[in-house]
């Protein structure tokens, strides 16, 4: 189901997993990975092409929901603002959201905007994990140094780091322990919602 207002999304019957970050950070080659779909959600050269609240059951059992991009720089402001609200009126009035996964290209330094986004995660109170997406592309040591620098940067405003995944849509890297954190948090979301 695909829709741009949050009250349309399905029924908020089975714990749901928000995936999102800056345009062009590899989310639907991600997503594609993680389901071993090629072409489940669709991937572009062109930033900014999802644009709507994508959601995909799982197994009958959970949803994956695939969520516009943020900070692409040529949209035009208006188009931007909407997107942004689509956004976070989707993460905070979504009662069956468990986890935003944040997705961070592990090539670069930190982006002032990716934390951004984290910081107003928290300060809402949603539970989020950081996901570093395109492994594959530089040597292990790179990657290490720039998770360093992005916990630095973390830790300036936040007294313990969250979750964080390795991943490469290349070579499916991280991909059992992403779908086993989402496996262990399933359980705990089907104790809570039985209650």
């Amino acid at each position: 189901m695909s829709n741009s207002d949050v009250r349309k999304c399905p029924n908020p019957d089975r714990p749901e997993y928000a995936f999102i970050g800056r345009s062009n950070v590899g989310k639907s080659s991600l997503i594609n990975m993680l389901m071993q779909r090629k072409k489940l959600a669709k991937t572009s050269s062109t930033p900014g092409k999802t644009q709507l609240i994508n959601h995909y059951m799982v197994n009958d059992a959970w949803y994956l929901v695939d969520l516009p991009g943020y900070g692409y720089a040529k949209m035009p402001v208006k188009e931007k603002e909407k997107l942004e609200k689509i956004i976070s009126n989707y993460i905070l009035e979504r009662k069956n959201l468990v986890n935003v996964f944040v997705l961070i290209d592990s090539r670069h330094s930190p982006q002032q905007i990716d934390l951004e986004f984290m910081n107003w995660l928290g300060i809402s109170g949603i539970p989020f994990t950081m996901v570093f997406t395109k492994a594959d592309k530089l040597k292990k040591s790179e990657a290490d140094s720039n998770l360093s620098r992005y916990n630095e940067r973390m830790l300036e405003s936040w007294e313990e780091l969250p979750m964080q995944y390795l991943t490469s849509a290349e070579n499916g890297s991280g991909r059992d322990e992403l779908l086993n954190f989402i496996e262990t948090l399933n359980s705990d979301f089907s104790q809570t919602f039985s209650q």
